[in-house]
């Protein structure tokens, strides 16, 4: 699997890697988990995106180690701003977290941006970095993917998140997988063996299968996904109180929904009880979100519409 792995990873990022640097764990949060485990401790700050999955927080909070929001700006479509990065650092940050394609806002960091803020990270050694890059092959319009394994100088730092659950839709199947800097591989396996074990061989074939087999599927659904994200953009932005940006990748929407005088979680819980919709609260990825609502659509075009049609019959109400 590990070695799947590795051919994977050459073939998309054009990286190599060692398989022996290669952790398969029960899913993706498995990753962070370990990851903000090792390196957050009561003193040590951790940087994460905010609006971010919301594991991030949560498990830096754990730890005892203090978050500090990395803010994703709508005017940015999202992507974040490496000069803002790069002034949150401290002689106490240990990690930070970072996410593109991104949930729940679908923004995706241009490559103009990586390198300022992979240039500047070289001032800071004492800084590990985790990439989540779960939605990697989830771009549109010929986005790029640029991965920070790419960045020579920065690989002995970089813990890489990935797995199957996007990309191959094996959500059920619980596989992901961390590349780590060698410093780290005894002690994260150590953690690995003691907390869970490993992954069921019958799921690991599944895996190698998968990263070896045809990519046809793969590319169908992106562009399945691509369709959908047109739909639902134009819907959206049609919305009185609504407006949306363009997500760069990965399935969701983010729009601004402040235009309607409700706050997000209000906007949430009216929709789905009086139109049947359910969507996500942006307060539910951090202080951040608020004014803004996560859409998925990871579903039919036929159900987008239907859902979009019952939020102008509710807000009209």
């Amino acid at each position: 699997m590990r070695e799947a792995v590795a051919r994977d990873i050459e073939r998309h990022r054009k990286v190599t890697v060692d398989p022996a640097d290669v952790i398969i764990v029960p899913g993706g949060k498995v990753t962070m988990f370990f990851a903000v485990l090792a390196l957050g401790e009561p003193g040590a700050e951790i940087i994460y995106p905010n609006p971010g999955f919301p594991i991030y927080e949560s498990v830096i909070k754990f730890t005892g180690a203090t978050p500090v929001p990395m803010p994703l700006h709508e005017d940015k479509g999202f992507a974040f701003s490496a000069e803002e990065v790069l002034s949150l650092i401290t002689p106490s940050t240990r990690l930070i977290i970072l996410n593109s394609p991104a949930n729940p806002t679908g923004g995706a960091v241009p490559r103009a941006e990586m390198d300022r803020l992979a240039e500047g990270l070289l001032a800071h050694p004492h800084v590990a970095i985790m990439s989540d890059e779960i939605y990697c092959r989830m771009l549109y319009d010929g986005r790029e993917h640029v991965s920070l394994l790419e960045y020579e100088d920065l690989r002995d730092r970089v813990i890489l998140l990935d797995g199957w659950s996007k990309t191959y839709a094996m959500t059920g199947w619980r596989m992901g997988y961390g590349v780590w800097p060698k410093s780290m591989v005894e002690p994260v396996t150590r953690l690995a063996i003691n907390c869970n074990s490993c992954v069921n061989a019958a799921t690991q074939y599944a895996g190698i299968a998968a990263l070896d087999g045809p990519q046809d599927a793969v590319g169908e659904m992106v562009k399945a996904f691509d369709e959908r994200r047109k739909v639902i953009l134009r819907e959206l932005n049609q919305i009185p109180g609504f407006r949306c940006v363009e997500p760069g990748g990965a399935f969701y929407a983010f729009p601004n929904i402040e235009g309607t005088g409700l706050k997000s979680m209000e906007l949430q819980n009216r929709l789905l009880n009086e139109a049947g919709v359910a969507i996500i609260s942006g307060t539910s990825f951090g202080a951040q979100g608020e004014g803004y609502v996560r859409f998925s659509y990871a579903n039919s075009t036929e159900n987008i519409l239907k859902a979009m049609s019952r939020i102008r019959a509710c807000l009209s109400r």
